[in-house]
C-alpha cells in the first residue's frame, strides 16, 4: 500500500486515529508492517503490500491462503493440461480456453502473450456493443478524474477487480501531462484480489519495482 494512505485511513471499529508500524518498505511503498488504534487497541496487519482492515469479528487467516488460486493449484496438480493449453495456437481455442490461458500467462508474468490471449477472448465472450460500453466508461471516468478541480485528491479504486482502470489511471499517473499529484489506489473485499491487483499493477505500469510472487508457491517466473 501507498505510504500517503497513512495519514487518510482510520480505525474501522472506532473511527480513531491509527498509529503504524513499518516493518518493510519498497520506495514510498509500504510492504509490511501494522496499523494499531491507540482507542481501542485493534490492529490491522500489512502484509505483501496489502492493508487488511478486517473488524475483529470477520475471519482473517482464510482470505490469506486464498492468494494462491484455485487455477494455480489444478494446473500445478495437472502440468499436461497447462502445457496443452499454452502450446496450442490461439486461433484453435475457444474463448473460455483463451481466457484461462490468459491467467496462466499472466501467472507467468509473460503480460504480453496473456493480453493478447485476453483481447481474442473478450471477442468471443462478449457482444461489440458491451466491448465499446466497457471502453467508453473507462475513457470518461478517466477523462473526468485528469480535469477535476481538486488535483490533490486521491484516487481509490473500490472493488478493482482485475485492476482494468487503476492501470489506466497509473499510466496517466507516470505521464508528465497527469494534472493529478497522487497516484492511484486499488482495494477489494479479499486480500487474494487485492494481491492480484497491485500484481498486475506493478508489473504493467512499474516494471522496474521489484513484484512478489501473487502465488505463495512462488510460482511466477520473471
Amino acid at each position: 500500500m501507498r505510504a500517503e494512505l497513512q495519514g487518510l485511513l482510520a480505525c474501522p471499529v472506532c473511527h480513531g486515529e491509527l498509529g503504524w508500524r513499518v516493518d518493510e518498505r519498497n520506495g514510498d511503498h509500504i510492504e509490511a508492517g501494522e496499523a494499531r488504534c491507540p482507542s481501542c487497541g485493534a490492529a490491522y496487519p500489512v502484509r505483501e503490500g496489502i492493508g487488511l482492515f478486517l473488524t475483529s469479528d470477520l475471519p482473517r487467516r482464510d482470505l490469506w491462503e486464498q492468494v494462491d488460486s484455485e487455477l494455480a493449484i489444478y494446473f500445478r496438480e495437472h502440468p499436461e493440461v497447462e502445457q496443452r493449453l499454452l502450446q496450442a495456437p490461439l486461433e484453435t481455442l475457444g474463448p473460455a480456453d483463451l481466457f484461462f490461458r490468459a491467467l496462466v500467462l499472466e501467472e507467468h508474468g509473460r503480460l504480453a502473450e496473456a493480453r493478447a490471449a485476453a483481447k481474442r477472448a473478450q471477442i468471443g465472450l462478449y457482444t461489440p456493443e458491451y466491448r465499446a460500453c466497457y471502453g467508453s466508461q473507462l475513457y470518461h471516468v478517466v477523462r473526468h478524474l485528469s480535469s477535476s478541480a481538486d488535483k490533490d485528491e486521491p484516487i481509490i479504486d473500490l472493488a478493482s477487480g482485475q485492476g482494468e482502470l487503476v492501470k489506466r489511471l497509473a499510466r496517466g499517473f507516470r505521464s508528465p501531462s497527469w494534472p493529478r499529484t497522487s497516484a492511484p489506489a486499488c482495494c477489494d473485499v479479499t486480500a487474494a484480489s487485492s494481491s492480484s491487483s497491485v500484481w498486475r499493477l506493478r508489473l504493467a505500469c512499474w516494471p522496474s519495482m521489484p513484484v512478489r510472487p501473487r502465488s505463495k508457491t512462488e510460482r511466477l517466473r520473471r
